[in-house]
């Protein structure tokens, strides 16, 4: 089987192209430029491939909600770009796998949110994946075989692409090199996701032909960013002084949802975080 990752490179696309091995074509940024129709209709006709997985997204979540010019560059690249590449995917007879995020929620629910929830993202950044998440239920119609996993605050190996980005995990890790307290901020209740174990689930999907449609994946054991990062220094073995504290210490252009907890009830849960943490820290 031949399976074009995109962003493969970074963060979860490294990931992918580690589990799928011999069967992953890996192109990054300088093999494919997603926002250009032409380019992506030209090279994926011209390779064929029978699964396109696209592990490229924008997120920088604030910059979209202060900038005009960034909030058009999210809607490209997690909207319009995913259009091109269900294009090609049905021009090619391609299976497509799509990731999306629990931003595409309010956040009001507590009980969490299952697969068929309404969306209702509260900001720019959430705004444009539902965005994306639109045009490829509309492709459906037209025969368009996908994935859509909705997942939530990654962690794991860092890329190779100079834009990955460094995880919450690895950003409390550095401080506690250097601090003796740390104030976090004790909201923002959902799920973190190991990288390698999203990417896993993903080939699982594929292989075990489960129906295609909506998945959320994510780790068990939802908490907020205080919870998280003392389970982190108990795993650990870190002594480090954590401070709770409310969102208003750190105030930030793009509001968060206060609870956006993914439930997944179509495939078998992933393991828990503290279990994945554990693996993640002796790597």
């Amino acid at each position: 089987m031949k399976v074009l990752i995109l962003g493969a490179k970074g963060n979860l696309g490294s990931q992918l192209v580690r589990v799928f091995g011999s069967e992953a074509i890996a192109w990054d940024r300088e093999d494919l430029d997603i926002t250009s129709r032409e380019e992506v209709a030209a090279k994926i006709s011209g390779l064929k491939p029978e699964v396109i997985v696209n592990a490229i997204a924008y997120n920088a979540v604030d910059k979209c909600e202060e900038s005009e010019s960034e909030n058009a560059l999210a809607k490209k690249l997690n909207g319009e770009a995913v259009g091109y590449l269900a294009e090609a995917a049905l021009a090619t007879n391609a299976v497509f796998i799509h990731y999306s995020t629990d931003y595409v929620f309010s956040g009001e629910n507590v009980g969490g949110y299952n697969e068929d929830a309404k969306p209702g993202p509260i900001n720019n950044y959430g705004k444009s994946k539902l965005f994306g998440e639109e045009i490829l239920h509309t492709k459906s119609v037209q025969g368009l075989r996908y994935y859509l996993i909705r997942t939530s605050k990654l962690f794991g190996p860092k890329g190779a692409s100079e834009f990955s980005k460094s995880s919450f995990f690895d950003t409390m890790f550095n401080l506690a090199k250097t601090k003796e307290k740390l104030k976090v901020v004790d909201a923002e209740f959902s799920c973190f996701t190991y990288t390698v174990d999203l990417a896993q689930r993903t080939k699982e999907l594929l292989e075990k032909e489960y129906p295609f449609g909506v998945y959320h994946l994510v780790n068990g054991g939802p908490a907020t960013w205080y919870g998280a990062a003392a389970q982190l220094f108990k795993i650990a073995g870190i002594r480090v002084k954590l401070i709770a504290v409310g969102s208003e210490e750190f105030p930030r252009p793009a509001k968060r949802p206060k609870s956006s907890v993914l439930l997944n009830t179509k495939t078998s849960p992933l393991r828990n975080l503290s279990e994945a943490l554990a693996e993640y820290l002796n790597l």
